[in-house]
């Protein structure tokens, strides 16, 4: 089924891929469609049309291009119809490209039980793309079915689940086993490439689980970045769902952190200095088609 820009851009939110809203804006004389028209465009498809032709050939590449930069931008580009692209209709455009890279936050949770149903719709509210494990069939919730970032993954040795995600990953683990939560860790540790490990259970229960690692040749550093117990400690309580607010809390907060440190110190968006110069671009081109028409009206009013 064929579906439209805004419900294109939905899906590609909800499942954190990489996209560009395009938006005819501030059209001049003929152009194929109007002022506020909009597709989005991924690296492999396009949803709907701003008119097709040379102009939007140029625009899909133009966008193809912020795409491959990896980062969530803003870009203002003007396009003259007939002078540029030898377009038959002679107007001119400004376009907006609305770029939003791909998101970057992978989690596993381990464990279907009370913390982690109360656990995963916030976490598949969030810009992140989550695979959850449990070894039970019947422990997974049929609406879990409805999130576009989450996929469930059932398997008898949760731990070799591990080496099937990305690096800096983010790691929850909340399984029905103590032995199970010290495997699914283990393997997380000799990895050595995870963002965040959380663990479930108690101070005690750590105590025990490090030196356990310790003995594995677990390096103590690794250990220092393990979250156990799991969540922030100003969101206190002991019922499902305010464990997992705390949850996601850290998770929130490690990859908000992660982003203010790439964040460059530079003017992000359009500036307003080129929106100035685009509209007064705009405004010339207008008198300019105006003055030519009165020429024309002019001239046929004139006795030859």
């Amino acid at each position: 089924m064929k579906i439209n820009w805004n419900t294109a851009a939905y899906q590609f939110s909800q499942q954190g891929k990489a996209y560009v809203i395009v938006t005819l804006i501030g059209v001049t004389g003929s152009t194929p469609r109007s002022s506020g028209t909009k597709m989005v465009i991924s690296l492999d498809e396009v949803f709907d049309t701003i008119g097709g032709g040379h102009l939007e050939h140029k625009i899909i590449k133009r966008a193809r291009e912020l795409l491959q930069k990896g980062i969530t931008c803003q870009h203002l580009e003007h396009f003259h119809l007939g002078i540029h692209l030898d377009q038959c209709c002679g107007g001119s455009a400004n376009i907006l490209f609305e770029c939003f890279s791909a998101n970057k936050v992978n989690i596993m949770v381990f464990g279907a039980g009370h913390v982690g149903q109360a656990l995963l719709p916030i976490l598949a509210s969030l810009p992140c793309q989550i695979t959850w494990v449990d070894e039970r069939t019947t422990q997974f919730p049929e609406d879990s079915l409805i999130f576009d970032n989450v996929t469930r993954v059932i398997s008898q040795h949760p731990e070799a689940e591990v080496s099937m995600m990305p690096a800096n990953s983010y790691y929850i683990v909340l399984s029905h086993k103590h032995q199970m939560d010290f495997d699914i860790c283990q393997q997380i540790f000799l990895r050595d490439d995870f963002t965040y490990l959380g663990l479930i259970g108690s101070e005690t229960k750590w105590r025990r689980f490090s030196r356990r690692f310790i003995l594995n040749n677990i390096k103590q550093e690794l250990l220092d970045k393990m979250n156990c117990p799991i969540g922030i400690s100003s969101v206190p309580g002991k019922l499902p769902a305010e464990i997992a607010i705390s949850i996601a809390s850290q998770v929130i907060e490690r990859y908000r952190q992660i982003d203010s440190e790439l964040v460059e110190e530079v003017h992000q968006g359009v500036s307003w200095k080129l929106i100035k110069s685009q509209l007064q671009l705009n405004q010339t081109e207008n008198a300019n088609v105006l003055k030519k028409r009165s020429k024309q009206d002019v001239s046929l009013r004139t006795p030859k």
